[in-house]
């Protein structure tokens, strides 16, 4: 049996390799993993995600890919343990082919390194369903779970069906559709009965996992204590969230693929992720077995139930503590290319668009109004073009605009932010963001703060575009009229919404105010913490696991 490092007891604590790490489940699985005493190894083909995650300097990282057999060698070398939590799903139409080989190469140097314990997390399968009648999906997923059994390394195949947390695409497809829509007219898959699980469960059993015996070896259904259809779940999220009751009207025409366009319209999640998760519902995805409970037995209170989890999940989204989203990994298909460095470029054109700006207020409180962009916050520009911008984005399969953040106020390495994402941020200095819409090229926004010497701030705002081919040189042209609209007034009003926010700013205390001059004072011989300080303790303080 693998120890964590509080039983080990002076012995040689695990280590245990997590691929996804930057996606929805690894982000969360890492810090469950080290407060169990793991040491923990992270195979990323981005480290830089990683970085400003609160568990980044506890862990050790590795630039890899799972298709390429030399990285992962690599990173499995002295591994006692290897969880596999990727897949390719929506990078084309061979995604399955894709699937198969990074699952074969992954179990292949496991066995190769002496691994221990392979750990999976896959889908729940419906019983008595030829394997052929499954959703593409799905049926990747079983593929996988086979191909990782058959490494000859111990391996548990966990099988969940609908994760509800905070942040997850099914909680998020439940939760925007439940609020946004007091009428629904639903296809006939809200009928299907689903057996949902909490994450705060799944991760549970995930850590469990890495202790199992080496004689364990096989595939476990995990699900939570509830079976609900979907029309239940819909109903019973409306009263959890204080809701009127929802009228629900199914129809036999809507097919998974009219309605995962449909949620694309309706809900931050896109049509390419709804579409899988709407055709995993066309039949009954209930547990099996209980059998895990053998082995991992829940503690009371566990599994949660489908109320409780709605519950915590709510609340951590309103409290702006979601770890981690569904938009955290990259967006299939999206361009990952940095940005060039060399001011000269020899990779071919690179367009511009450059605006500076000078701001009568502090860097900090321009700082302020850069990082807390997107979102509600908005573009700070002609919103109706960026509306369209979204709106066309979707109708060609991007992600749009409604992503929004993960953070309303703080931002890391690797957000997600609308259509763009989180490249580089120097916190007080630098946020540069890569877009992920639809373009004929590869573009990226850059938003600079400065110190200019004298109490005041300058701003400069560069976009860069590297074209595609012809179409791509016709595009920026095209658009580059609308520039000074879009860009121009970007940069203005940042500028105005910071000097806006300084006049709103209270005016600090004497430093000797007594009892009736306003809060709580600092300790003797301590200065008051500043917002900017609460705002990183904040940021680095982390909650239980959970939903």
């Amino acid at each position: 049996m693998v120890e964590t490092g509080d039983r080990a007891a002076g012995r040689e604590v695990a280590t245990c390799l997590v691929t996804g790490a930057s996606g929805y489940i690894g982000g969360r699985l890492v810090p469950e993993l080290l407060d169990a005493g793991y040491r923990v190894r992270c195979l990323v083909r981005t480290p830089r995600k990683l970085r400003d995650q609160p568990w980044a300097g506890r862990v050790e990282v590795v630039r890899g890919d799972v298709t390429d057999a030399g990285s992962v060698a690599a990173a499995m070398e002295g591994a006692d343990v290897a969880y596999y939590l990727v897949h390719a799903l929506g990078t084309g139409r061979d995604f399955e082919r894709t699937d198969r080989e990074a699952a074969r190469v992954f179990g292949e140097q496991a066995r190769r390194a002496g691994v221990r314990r392979l750990v999976y997390l896959g889908g729940l399968t419906p019983a008595g369903v030829p394997e052929s009648e499954l959703s593409p999906h799905l049926r990747s997923r079983a593929e996988v779970g086979r191909i990782l059994l058959g490494s000859g390394v111990p391996t548990a195949v966990l099988r969940a069906a609908v994760i509800i947390g905070s942040g997850s695409a099914g909680f998020e497809m439940l939760r925007y559709l439940t609020e946004r829509l007091p009428v629904m007219v639903t296809p006939r898959w809200v009928r299907t009965r689903i057996q949902p699980i909490a994450v705060r469960d799944v991760l549970r059993v995930l850590v469990g996992c890495a202790a199992l015996p080496p004689e364990v070896h096989r595939a476990f259904d995990i699900g939570g204590p509830e079976v609900l259809t979907y029309v239940d779940m819909m109903r019973r999220y409306a009263a959890v969230a204080g809701l009127p009751r929802r009228l629900i009207i199914p129809v036999p025409v809507l097919t998974p693929r009219l309605s995962s366009h449909w949620i694309g319209l309706v809900t931050p999640v896109p049509a390419s992720i709804a579409r899988p998760l709407t055709e995993s519902l066309r039949h009954e995805v209930v547990c099996r077995d209980r059998d895990i409970e053998r082995y991992l037995p829940s503690p009371p209170g566990h599994p949660i139930g489908f109320d409780q989890a709605v519950v915590l999940a709510l609340r951590r989204v309103r409290d702006a503590q979601v770890a981690t989203r569904w938009s955290s990994a990259s967006v299939p298909g999206a361009p990952s290319d940095p940005l060039p460095t060399d001011p000269h470029w020899a990779g071919g054109s690179l367009y511009g668009d450059v605006r500076e700006r000078h701001a009568d207020v502090a860097p900090d409180v321009l700082w302020d109004v850069v990082e807390g962009i997107g979102g509600e916050h908005g573009w700070y520009s002609f919103p109706l073009a960026w509306a369209v911008r979204g709106r066309l984005d979707r109708l060609l399969g991007g992600v749009g605009l409604r992503r929004g953040r993960r953070d309303a106020r703080r931002l890391r390495a690797g957000d997600s932010l609308d259509f763009w994402r989180v490249e580089e941020i120097e916190r007080g200095r630098l946020l540069r963001l890569r877009a992920e819409m639809r373009l004929p090229g590869l573009a990226w926004l850059e938003m600079y703060v400065d110190d200019d010497g004298a109490g005041g701030a300058n701003y400069r705002q560069r976009a860069l575009f590297h074209p595609r081919g012809l179409l791509g040189h016709l595009y920026w042209w095209g658009v580059s009229p609308f520039h000074t609209v879009v860009f121009g007034g970007m940069a203005r009003n940042i500028v105005r919404a910071a000097e806006r926010a300084r006049q709103r700013r209270p005016a600090p205390r004497p430093a000797d105010a007594g009892p009736g001059g306003g809060s709580e004072a600092a300790p003797s011989g301590e200065a008051a913490p500043s917002a900017e300080d609460s705002a990183v303790r904040a940021d680095r303080r982390r909650p239980p696991e959970g939903n």
